[in-house]
């Protein structure tokens, strides 16, 4: 697609209504991003405060997202659980594999999804979403997740767009 690029902070994203907007670095109008712009990307959602590089278009409306180049989590995000330890770069020595959501309740804060060709589920965090620049994740959802061994058993330490687990794997 063509279009300028920009690099910008998530203002908020609301999937039940299907958008969000983006504030660009170099200011002006809010940009529109759409929840089909997320999902060409590979996500469902996005954090609020995400950092995100978008190709975008103007319209009589206002500024409209083209394409997501690029997502980073919030600069600030933490870890709250005591069982998951914070972002690590010897994560990405870990095999992202393709799996798909089981099911997650944002208000719990947890759900599982299930590894293409293993037994068993995956635990996923809220905040390990959060990270991962996820701000919920739908039952069937296909995602990439990066898996470890904790205390309480096997869980998600990333997670990251079902294409880039799909990619990693060729």
């Amino acid at each position: 697609m063509q279009g300028r690029q920009v690099r910008g902070t998530v203002k908020w994203f609301d999937r039940s209504k299907g958008f969000g907007f983006i504030v660009a670095d170099e200011g002006g109008p809010d940009i529109l991003l759409h929840a089909n712009a997320l999902r060409c990307f590979g996500q469902s959602s996005v954090c609020d405060a995400s950092v995100i590089m978008v190709s975008v278009q103007e319209t009589p409306r206002g500024l409209q997202t083209l394409e997501v180049l690029d997502i980073q989590p919030p600069p600030d995000a933490v870890m709250s659980d005591t069982d998951i330890q914070p972002a690590d770069p010897a994560l990405d020595g870990i095999e992202l594999r393709p799996a798909r959501v089981k099911w997650f309740d944002k208000a719990k804060g947890f759900g599982f999804c299930n590894v293409f060709g293993e037994a068993g589920d995956v635990f996923v965090h809220m905040e390990v979403l959060r990270r991962s620049g996820y701000a919920d994740l739908q039952p069937g959802e296909g995602i990439g997740v990066r898996v470890v061994d904790g205390e309480r058993g096997r869980m998600a330490a990333a997670v990251a767009p079902w294409e880039s687990a799909l990619r990693e794997r060729l």
